[in-house]
């Protein structure tokens, strides 16, 4: 196989540098089945890793990109043919093993999942880690015994990748859904994507008492911090918390009242090691129950594959609403 491109994230005297480079496949991590990459995605932790905002990778050099979709080139493992369109998302990319950002990658069989039914790689990337763990959030929510029926399920982060798919999912089965947001101007948004009430976090009254009136069925969190708490002490009897990010605080300052008396019970939502049982089970809820119905308008940017370095700032800045899908080559 000729030389192909990749952009790669490398430490040198604890100074962490990022480009593109030529590489062999041999160059790539080990893995047992080989991919020709035709999209990826951006997430605020691969912002992180490509500008060292954050300690992101256990090993270097690595090729960023926590997410990856393409087509199978070659393989040692019968259940994915040449030609299948595969996606991986988690699993130690851009963490462990080569990522993402390359024109092929070489891949262990056991990360891979087959692209749902009906679904381009396209449409797989616009989902990515942020709305596969939203799926996986309300999965979990669900089996604890969630339903629309129960009330209402506040979002926190609203205008993030995970935070516009989880609200876009949850509407689509019937919850009745009110977005945590800092930006004002996207109201409209938010309420396009499925949000019903729209609550604007400087506005927040956070209270003192260790629980406060009872307004949320669930959650959905993206920030932790104060937010967190304010969640668990204003949930609903048996109200689900799940407990996505940290981008307010990994801090959580509270008390075992509503767990006791309430019954809230805190979820915490690992996205990067789930079991490959489970994450091929989310992966046909997003093919089908969890489908996003408003994916142009929260994937609604796509670059090039050059474009790349220069996206990463707007990530840290805390300035992106819905998703960036990176193309890398053609679908094919």
């Amino acid at each position: 196989m000729d030389k192909f491109r990749a952009y790669r994230i490398d430490e040198q005297d604890g100074k962490i540098s990022a480009g593109f480079q030529e590489l062999g496949i041999d160059d790539l991590t080990e893995g047992n089945v080989v991919v020709r990459v035709t999209h990826s995605t951006i997430n605020y932790k691969d912002a992180l890793a490509a500008t060292g905002k954050g300690r992101i990778l256990r090993k270097y050099p690595l090729n960023g990109g926590i997410d990856l979709a393409g087509v199978v080139v070659s393989s040692e493992d019968a259940d994915f043919q040449p030609g299948s369109h595969v996606l991986v998302n988690g699993c130690g990319l851009s963490e462990t093993i080569d990522g993402g950002y390359s024109e092929y990658a070489r891949l262990d069989s056991k990360s891979l999942v087959a692209v749902p039914d009906g679904m381009s790689c396209a449409e797989t990337m616009k989902i990515g880690t942020a709305g596969y763990t939203a799926a996986l959030a309300i999965h979990r929510m669900e089996q604890n015994n969630q339903s629309p029926g129960l009330g209402p399920i506040v979002v926190t982060g609203a205008t993030g990748g995970v935070g516009s798919i989880a609200i876009d999912m949850l509407a689509g089965r019937g919850y009745e859904v009110a977005a945590v947001t800092g930006k004002a101007s996207e109201e409209a948004y938010l309420k396009g994507i499925g949000a019903q009430q729209i609550l604007l976090r400087d506005d927040i009254d956070f209270g003192k008492r260790p629980m406060e009136k009872a307004a949320w069925a669930g959650a959905i969190d993206n920030l932790g911090g104060d937010y967190l708490a304010w969640l668990t002490r204003t949930m609903m009897y048996g109200g689900n918390i799940a407990s996505i990010g940290l981008a307010a605080s990994h801090e959580l300052h509270t008390t075992v009242m509503p767990f006791i008396l309430r019954a809230v019970c805190l979820l915490g939502i690992n996205s990067v090691d789930t079991p490959r049982d489970l994450r091929r089970t989310v992966w046909n809820r997003i093919g089908s129950d969890l489908k996003p119905q408003h994916l142009d308008a929260i994937g609604n940017r796509t670059i090039s594959f050059d474009e790349l370095p220069a996206a990463f700032d707007a990530y840290i800045d805390g300035t992106v609403t819905g998703r960036t899908i990176v193309e890398i080559s053609a679908e094919q």
